[in-house]
């Protein structure tokens, strides 16, 4: 497929390009492309996302810290695909489903979620979606320091006991796996917004 990546000289997009090209796609300008992918920062991802749909390209975005809402109304007007996921590491999706089955009986729970000095939203996007699967207002805990890459834990009291529920991304390969779960199955998806990579495993 051809891909338009936004964010190729980032820390995910410059280990996304290759992982891409690996899995037999191709790297083009919008203008020539059959889909979009964003990974690049909040104040540059809804305009990134309506130039794509303004020239009828479905869209996947991996950035955080925006309101896909607006996009997603108009990805619906014209018919397109747009993919929103917080997390796209298998993993940490699977850390997720194992928290809320895990609070339906430890409904005690923390969020602690660690990343990179450079990360600007805070929480995450993935420790939100984590606190919405969880009953109540579920404390979260941001840590940004260098070294990091994107860790989390779900800690769950109980009386006398405690059960811990972490994922940890080394390295952002981590991440190409579920871009190309979300690129192989984008066409397939209905039109408007699609939250979260939990729907493609379901599928």
């Amino acid at each position: 497929m051809k891909v338009a990546l936004f964010g190729a000289g980032g820390k995910v997009g410059s280990v996304l390009g290759p992982g891409l090209e690996a899995g037999g796609h191709e790297l083009v300008e919008l203008g020539e492309a059959e889909a979009m992918i964003d990974f690049t920062v909040p104040e540059a991802v809804e305009a990134n996302v309506l130039a794509a749909l303004e020239q009828d390209v479905p869209c996947i975005v991996g950035t955080t810290g925006w309101d896909p809402a607006r996009a997603g109304s108009v990805a619906a007007e014209r018919g397109l695909q747009l993919f929103v996921a917080p997390n796209f590491a298998i993993g940490a999706v699977l850390m997720m489903r194992l928290a809320a089955e895990a609070a339906r009986f430890f409904p005690d729970a923390e969020i602690v979620e660690l990343h990179g000095e450079g990360k600007k939203d805070a929480p995450s996007g993935t420790a939100r979606a984590t606190a919405e699967l969880l009953p109540g207002e579920p404390v979260i805990h941001s840590v940004r320091l260098p070294g990091l890459v994107a860790h989390q834990e779900v800690l769950l009291g109980g009386k006398g006991q405690l059960l811990t529920i972490r994922h940890d991304a080394f390295s952002r390969e981590a991440y190409v796996p579920g871009v190309l779960l979300a690129l192989e199955r984008l066409r397939s998806l209905p039109p408007g917004l699609t939250l979260g990579l939990a729907t493609l495993l379901e599928a």
